[in-house]
This record gives C-alpha cells, sequence and structure tokens, in this order.
C-alpha cells in the first residue's frame, strides 16, 4: 500500500490524525501490514512522541497479531496514558497470557473500568471463569463502576458456572445501575438463568424486557426445547419476526434430542423452503440424526445430495452424521465409502457404533471385526460395541476373547462393557469368568452402577449360584429398579424358589415399585413351580386390571402351564381356546408337556396337532407325543409317531450335557462313547451308581419310554449325558468344590434323584440348569428327556441292543 502524504490528502487533517485514521481503516480491512508501513513513516516524520498516535499504532500491532511488537512500542513509549496501559494489558489478556497481563495490571499506576473489563473478559473467554468471578469482585471492592461489557463477561462466567449465588448479585447491580434495558446485558441475564436451571426466572426477564433481540428469542426457544417443552417453543418460534440458524438449530436439535424425530424433519424442509437462512454443520447433523433415528434412506440421501450439491458445511459433524444415517438406514456400503474419504481417525463414538451395529444387526460379524480391527485408538465405546456385537450374535467366546484383549490393550472397561461381558457369562454359564468381571467391577466401583449390578444378578443365577445372586441383590438396596427387581424374581423362580419369588414380588409391589411384563412372565412362572394356580390366576388379573398391562404370548404361556402342571388340563384347553390372539409354538407346546405328565393321550394329539398346524418340523412335538403313547402303553402308536418321524425327515436335538474345567468345555451325550476318558467316567459312574442305591436311590426305568429289558433300562439311565457330566467332574476337580453341569434340554426326573443321592454321597453341591433359562425354555415343547435312547435305536432287533449298550451304535452315530 502507498502513503499519501497528509499535507496532500487533506488540509484539515493533522499528520497525527491522519496516519490514526489510516490504521483504523487497515484494521477494519484487516490488512496486517499497513501498520508496519505507518510506523516507519512515523519515525521519519518524527511524530512517534505523540500518545495519541503512539496509543493507535500499538492498538493496531495488538489486533493484527504482532503482539512483541506492541510491547517493544509499549517499552519505548517516553509518555503513556491509561489508554496506553489498557491496550497492551487486553492484548496479553485477550490471548490468555494472564502471567504477563497481571503483572502489566499490577503495575499500572491508575485503573479504569476497562483495565478490570479486560482482566474479567480474559479470564472469561479462556474458560478460567472463577478467576472472572473473583476479579469481578475486587472491581466492585476498587469502587470501580462496571460497564455493559464487564456485565456480559461476569454473567458468561455465572452462567457456565451455574453459579446463582453471584449471578443473582451481579443482577441486582445491574438493576441499580439502570442497565436492565440494555439488550445485551438483559441477553446475558437470560443466559445465566437458563443455564443455571431456572425457567421461570429466566420467563420473568424475557418478559419484562421491552426491548429483544433475535438473540433473546434463541435463547427462550433452546431454554423450552432442551427441557423437552416442544409447544413453548414453537410458539416462541412463530413470534419471532426475524429468525438466524441458531433459531432454526435450536428447534430442529430439540424434537431431535426428545424422539420427536418426524416434526425434525419437517421443520428443517421449512427451513430450507421458506427460509432465506442457510442450514450449517449443526442444523444437518441434527436433521441427518432424526433420519438416522427413523431409519429413513430417502430423506437422508436427499440431505446427503442438498451437502454435495450446494457444497454445504461437510464437516467432521455432519460426515459422522452421514455415516451413522445410512448405518442405521440400511445403506452400510455407502456408510463406509464416508469412512474411507473422512479417514477413521475423524470419526466419533456415533458414528463409530452406529456403522458396528449396522454389521451386527445384519450378521455381519466379520466386517464389524474388520472395522474394528482398522481403528485406531478406538475408545471403550467401539470396545463394547464389537463385544456386544459378538453377545448378540450368540459369540460369546469371541466376546470373552475380545474382552481379554480389552484388559491387556485397550483402554478401560466401563459399565456397559462389563454388563455386556456379565450377559457373555450369563449365556456361556461361566461362572469363573463372571467371577472375575465381578472382581474387576468392585476394583473400578462399577458395582454400584444398576446396569452391572443387574447384570451380575442375571449372570449369578443362570451359573447356578443363587445364593450369591441374592448377595449382590441384597448389597445394593439403594440402587434398585425395576430390572433389579424383576431379575432376582425371575432367578428365584428358575431356581425352583417360587414361594420366595412370590414373597419378593409382594415386596416390590409394597415398596410402590411398578412392574413390568416382564416382571409378570416372572412371578406367573414362579407360581407354576410353586403350584399357586389361585395365587397365579389373581396375579395375571392384577397385570391387566391394575397395572394395565396387555398380555403377551409369553404370559399366556405361563397361564397354560400353570393349569398344566397341577393337572387341570382341560381348563388349561379352554384357556387357549379363549385366547384373544392366536396361540404360537410354545402355548400348544406347554399343554402338550403337560399332557405327558398327566398321561392324556387325547389331549395330547389335539396340542400335538395343533402345534403341527403351526411348525410342521417341530421334532419335540413328535417326540412329545410319542412318548405320552408309551406313558400309556400305547407302543405301536409310539413306533408310528417315529417311522413318521423318519420317513419326514423331522429330527429332534438330542440331549447334550457340559462343564467345564481349566477353561475348556467336556460335552457328553447319551451313551458317550467319544471323550478320551471314556472307561474311566463309565467305571466312576458305574461306582457312583452301586453306591445312590445303597442309599435308597431307585432308578425310575418309566422314564426309558421304550419296550426294553429293565437291565437294559437301567443301563440306559446310568448313562444319561448330565450323569457322565458328573463323574468326569467328580473325577477332574478337587474335593468339596462346586459342579455345575449345564444341559441343552430340560433335566429328566430319573437323573433329577440321583443327582440328589451323588451329592449327598460325595457331600458336593451340585448344580444343574438348562443352557438358556426361562419359564418357556423350562417348560415349553422340549420334553422332559425321558427318551435318552438315540432315535436310530427305536426300529433296532434285540439282538443289536448289546451293541447300543456297548456303544459301538453310538460312536457310529457321532461319527
Amino acid at each position: 500500500m502507498s502513503l499519501i502524504s497528509p499535507s496532500i490528502s487533506s488540509t484539515l487533517q493533522t499528520p497525527s490524525d491522519f496516519y490514526a485514521s489510516l490504521l483504523q481503516t487497515s484494521l477494519r480491512t484487516k490488512d496486517p501490514f499497513t501498520a508496519k508501513l505507518v510506523h516507519a513513516q512515523i519515525i521519519k516524520l518524527g511524530l512517534h512522541l505523540g500518545v495519541f498516535l503512539m496509543n493507535n499504532l500499538m492498538n493496531s500491532y495488538s489486533k493484527s497479531g504482532f503482539i512483541s511488537d506492541a510491547h517493544t512500542l509499549f517499552d519505548e513509549m517516553p509518555v503513556k496514558n491509561t489508554f496506553s496501559w489498557n491496550t497492551i494489558l487486553s492484548a496479553n489478556a485477550k490471548q490468555g497470557k494472564f502471567d504477563r497481563a497481571h503483572t502489566i495490571f499490577q503495575e499500572m499506576p491508575e485503573r479504569d473500568s476497562v483495565s478490570w473489563t479486560s482482566m474479567i473478559g480474559g479470564y472469561n473467554h479462556k474458560g478460567q471463569f472463577q478467576k472472572a468471578i473473583s476479579m469481578f469482585l475486587g472491581m466492585v471492592s476498587a469502587r470501580i463502576s462496571p460497564t455493559q461489557f464487564t456485565f456480559t463477561n461476569i454473567l458468561a462466567s455465572c452462567a457456565s458456572l451455574e453459579d446463582l449465588s453471584i449471578g443473582k448479585k451481579v443482577h441486582s447491580f445491574i438493576v441499580k445501575l439502570g442497565l436492565s434495558s440494555n439488550v445485551p446485558v438483559a441477553n446475558s441475564l437470560l443466559n445465566m438463568y437458563s443455564k443455571s436451571g431456572k425457567p421461570d426466572t429466566t420467563k420473568a426477564v424475557f418478559d419484562r424486557m421491552r426491548l429483544r433481540s433475535v438473540s433473546s428469542w434463541n435463547t427462550m426457544i433452546t431454554l423450552y426445547a432442551r427441557s423437552g417443552r416442544l409447544d413453548l417453543a414453537l410458539a416462541q418460534f412463530k413470534q419471532m419476526s426475524e429468525r438466524d440458524v441458531v433459531s432454526w438449530n435450536a428447534m430442529i436439535a430439540g424434537y431431535n434430542q426428545h424422539g420427536l424425530d418426524v416434526e425434525a424433519v419437517c421443520i428443517f424442509a421449512e427451513m430450507l423452503r421458506e427460509s432465506n437462512v442457510k442450514p450449517d454443520k449443526f442444523s444437518l447433523a441434527s436433521v441427518l440424526s432424526a433420519c438416522a433415528n427413523l431409519e429413513m434412506l430417502k430423506p437422508g440421501r436427499e440431505i446427503h445430495a442438498y451437502i454435495i450439491r450446494t457444497a454445504a458445511n461437510d464437516s467432521e459433524p455432519v460426515s459422522n452424521a452421514l455415516i451413522s444415517m445410512y448405518s442405521k438406514s440400511g445403506g452400510l456400503a455407502i456408510a463406509r465409502k464416508i469412512v474411507d474419504r473422512c479417514m477413521v481417525s475423524n470419526l466419533n463414538v456415533i458414528s463409530v457404533t452406529a456403522l458396528l451395529d449396522g454389521y451386527v444387526k445384519i450378521g455381519e460379524v466379520k466386517l464389524a471385526r474388520n472395522f474394528f480391527d482398522s481403528l485406531n485408538d478406538a475408545d471403550v465405546v467401539a470396545w463394547t460395541a464389537m463385544i456386544v456385537g459378538y453377545v448378540q450374535n450368540g459369540l460369546n467366546n469371541d466376546a470373552v476373547e475380545l474382552f481379554r484383549r480389552l484388559l491387556s490393550y485397550g483402554p478401560k472397561p466401563n459399565n456397559f462393557t462389563l454388563s455386556a461381558m456379565l450377559s457373555a457369562c450369563s449365556s456361556l454359564a461361566s461362572l469363573n469368568h463372571g467371577k472375575q468381571i465381578h472382581a474387576s467391577a468392585l476394583r473400578s466401583g462399577a458395582e454400584s452402577s444398576v446396569s452391572v449390578t443387574n447384570a451380575l444378578i442375571s449372570m449369578y443365577a443362570k451359573a447356578g449360584s443363587i445364593e450369591n445372586a441374592k448377595r449382590v441383590f441384597s448389597q445394593v438396596s439403594w440402587i434398585r429398579d425395576n430390572v433389579s427387581w424383576t431379575s432376582m424374581i425371575i432367578a428365584l423362580a428358575q431356581h425352583g424358589l417360587g414361594v420366595e419369588a412370590v414373597e419378593l414380588f409382594e415386596e416390590m409391589l409394597a415398596l410402590k415399585i411398578k412392574p413390568d411384563h416382564i416382571t409378570y412372565v416372572g412371578v406367573l412362572s414362579a407360581c407354576t413351580h410353586a403350584g399357586l394356580v389361585e395365587q397365579g390366576q389373581n396375579y395375571f388379573g392384577l397385570m391387566q386390571n391394575v397395572h394395565k398391562i396387555v398380555p403377551t404370548l409369553s404370559h399366556y404361556a405361563c397361564m397354560i402351564d400353570l393349569l398344566g402342571r397341577a393337572g387341570l388340563l382341560e381348563e388349561a384347553l379352554k384357556f387357549i381356546e379363549k385366547m384373544p390372539i392366536e396361540p404360537d409354538v410354545i402355548a400348544w407346546g406347554s399343554l402338550l408337556s403337560a399332557c405327558r405328565v398327566n398321561k392324556n393321550a387325547e389331549l395330547a394329539e389335539i396340542a400335538a396337532s395343533r402345534l403341527l398346524e403351526i411348525d410342521p418340523g417341530n421334532g419335540g412335538a413328535y417326540a412329545a407325543l410319542a412318548n405320552v403313547y408309551s406313558l400309556c402303553g400305547r407302543y405301536e402308536d409310539n413306533a408310528k409317531i417315529r417311522k413318521l418321524m423318519k420317513d419326514r425327515g423331522v429330527k429332534k436335538d438330542r440331549g447334550v450335557s457340559w462343564l467345564e474345567i481349566n477353561k475348556t468345555n467336556h460335552v457328553f451325550g447319551v451313551q458317550d462313547a467319544l471323550h478320551p476318558h471314556r472307561d474311566e467316567i463309565y467305571k466312576k459312574m458305574a461306582e457312583l451308581w452301586k453306591e445312590i442305591k445303597k442309599l435308597g436311590f431307585v432308578p425310575d426305568t418309566k422314564a426309558v419310554l421304550h419296550d426294553l429289558d429293565e437291565e437294559l433300562k437301567d443301563e440306559i439311565l446310568s448313562h444319561h449325558s448330565e450323569k457322565l457330566a458328573i463323574a468326569f467332574g467328580l473325577m477332574s476337580t478337587p474335593e468339596k468344590t462346586t459342579l455345575r453341569i449345564i444341559k441343552n434340554l430340560r433335566v429328566c426326573n430319573d437323573c433329577h434323584s440321583a443327582i440328589k443321592y451323588i451329592s449327598k454321597l460325595v457331600q458336593r453341591e451340585i448344580v444343574k440348569f438348562n443352557e438358556e433359562q426361562g419359564p418357556h425354555i423350562l417348560d415349553g415343547i422340549m420334553p422332559v428327556e425321558v427318551h435318552d435312547l438315540p432315535a436310530e435305536v427305536h426300529d433296532l432287533p434285540a439282538e443289536v441292543q448289546k451293541e447300543v449298550k456297548e456303544g459301538a451304535f453310538n460312536c457310529k452315530l457321532h461319527c
């Protein structure tokens, strides 16, 4: 830039005025080098002794970023006034150089309101709010009158700290000085009361404002939107004569954050259609989040097209919102392209989790893991999402392995990670892993988390350790929620402690804790196991009439099971016929199971027929009906059903039992011939079988529903899968330790009785439970395993039975 001589440019301006005006123009035009040229000209003309001109030059240096030049100039000034001191003070305070600013502040011969406000504003802008408040209190003590700029800064600090005690004193000061009607000050008061959780006071200040700016309205809209009063927010929004992007963003984000995602999309569309305001990154991120929640791919793609077409703000928040939207709406391929384009390091927690969840939801666990492995420094949320993905897809061992890796190389697990892992341990029925995670929760303090507590109750219950489940429940009385009570009620019911479960449910009601539909499944199941027919019926009515819960198929199945177990088969059938919804496999399976117990072939035929209409390939229904025929002595009908199964290619799941020893699962089938320690196991079982008979155990040979020799029936019973698992467990574990045997089907009555005698004989606790526990898994279509004999044996001639006893056929079957 060329400098024009002041004598030529104007005869009315002094040289100092001319150069001062030039410096101020350069600040408006943001020309950082004018100050250097003017400085050289000032020295050349000998104008460097004038305080006014040098103050302007120093101000230009400091605001143009040449703070070291400003300091040099300040130090060389022979004469300084208060403006000189305030200029260099403000320059340091704005840049956060508070040590230097404080030194200058202390050295000032005289301080005015600008000096104090510069320090207060500097502290406020750099987030040192408490120091800003302390400086303000010092200003008041020094009897320096604050200005509107002082008040806007100190109120901002009070708002950030939510310090109402100081904020209210500042408000009274403002009233005394007559600044209440000043719009920037009034807006700062609105902001302070709003952020401090005082909506009524905020509204009172707003109502008293004679003049309001767009910012005033925005504060009220944001306040109402954040608190969920979207009706009031919309009313204020409609009253505005002028709106800016913040106004629109407050409404879009408010709807999105409170689950009104359709409204969020609609108001965004209105913004594009009726407003000259262009969306910014916050508008786009919020509306894309709404599309993600709605899983609406079409409007999400239209917004993406708008972003590309208008070159709108394609920032990290927008890219992350796009990834989340596509991931949740079925556009995983596009989401991954955006990831590759914007680089993984820029992803946030929401988009990472959404993409992982998207892969998991469609069963693409390998793709999820590949993406997870590509993350640099994955945070705990990403680790947790991947672990949850494994658990949701039944890959619990993979979840355990990844958790081990997390402990070794990853960030510290959080409550959600521990809850997910406890869920995996529940599915694996791995008490050792569960105890280790419990210990980790204790060390980290996560045990006080309600989600971890509830997961611990479920884990211990499913692992067969009901006493530990009770202990956890009793130790967290101050944080119990509905899920805690429900988990404990279900745990007690699953362990046959029906009366205790009912008592706990009554305690829950007495404490005014509202049960949900899952709680009622638990308590109805408890009534079933405890034989409390009348009480179960009362609870079924209470659920509908008092708690207004519409019964689901699970509740109906519980009631059918309740009536069936009590021998009220006709009532159970009438109950099914009166159901307002179509009975499912579980409902008819519950009746079929009850028919077996009560040896009612006629009703069993009805139940099996209706069940097979729904699920023609259900092997459990065929097997259950065949068992009923055997119990009724109708062996020919049993054989017909078995042949029908064979002709139709229908197979029933074989019963297997397993236990974990030294982190290895050992699996056994009936008459198992594959285990490497087969001979020792059979020898051990023969010893146990002989000894428990001496204690009074009588094998229930009626449980073998086939027309076989008594000796063979006795042999088959002794080689049931759970008994073989127990024999191996006794051989492989120290004395006095608890054995936990897991089975995929219900335990038969003979095994149930035998295990009690074995437990008494060896003085050990033996816990037996199903792979998946629940009232319908326990008592649904899967019949009690009284026919452990392999299906292929049913049609064999008697002379082949010897081979079966020796395990040769079973070995062939395994191969």
